[in-house]
């Protein structure tokens, strides 16, 4: 693991790469509900305030990718560009029983102004978060408020795209849709003639 990670105790060989469904169902489940995560290593951030490059000693970092909470919002727009989201969101479904547990976004970081002036970078979010049902289901109607609260938060998975050698395969998960969105978002920077 990265010497950036603060206070985190993890055993010898402690890798850390979740799947989709282990981010939704694991740990941000356990998050929304308000029920102990183990181990807890996934920090609070955020993210808004801060360009990706500037991530390193503020979330879990594993490799070349960074992992945190944060509240879901609609402005996401940092000191220096923002986050563009591609396409639609994906549906994230249990391995076991088949149901829809969440919803992940795949988004990329432009820097400079939004939306006209910006330049694509190779920073890449995976924002991931509960499924309606999934977020009410497990908690009572005296919990309302609690629900309605933490309900917002997502769980975010932030890394570089690697555009140099793309045979080299780091074992994120980019979904098909994934890909075609992000070859589609290239297109806009084709000028085509009237």
């Amino acid at each position: 693991m990265g010497d950036n990670n603060i206070n985190v105790k993890l055993p010898p060989g402690f890798r850390f790469y979740p799947t989709d469904e282990e981010l939704v169902v694991h740990f941000l489940h356990r998050k929304a509900a308000l029920l102990p995560c183990h181990p807890d290593v996934i920090p609070d951030l955020d993210l808004y305030p801060y360009d990706p490059w500037d991530l390193a000693g503020k979330a879990m970092v594993e490799g070349n990718k960074w992992y945190f909470y944060s509240r879901r919002t609609q402005s996401r727009i940092t000191s220096n560009g923002y986050w563009k989201p591609l396409g639609v969101d994906e549906p994230i479904f249990s391995s076991s029983s088949g149901q829809k547990v969440g919803m992940k976004k795949c988004l990329v970081f432009y820097v400079g102004d939004q939306p006209s002036e910006g330049a694509k970078t190779n920073w890449i979010m995976q924002e991931y978060r509960l499924s309606d049902n999934g977020s009410s289901s497990t908690r009572s109607s005296k919990k309302r408020h609690s629900r309605n609260d933490y309900s917002k938060w997502v769980v975010c998975r932030v890394y570089e795209r690697n555009c140099d050698n793309d045979d080299d395969d780091d074992g994120t998960e980019l979904s098909c849709l994934d890909e075609v969105f992000l070859s589609l978002d290239d297109l806009d920077e084709i000028s085509l003639p009237n």
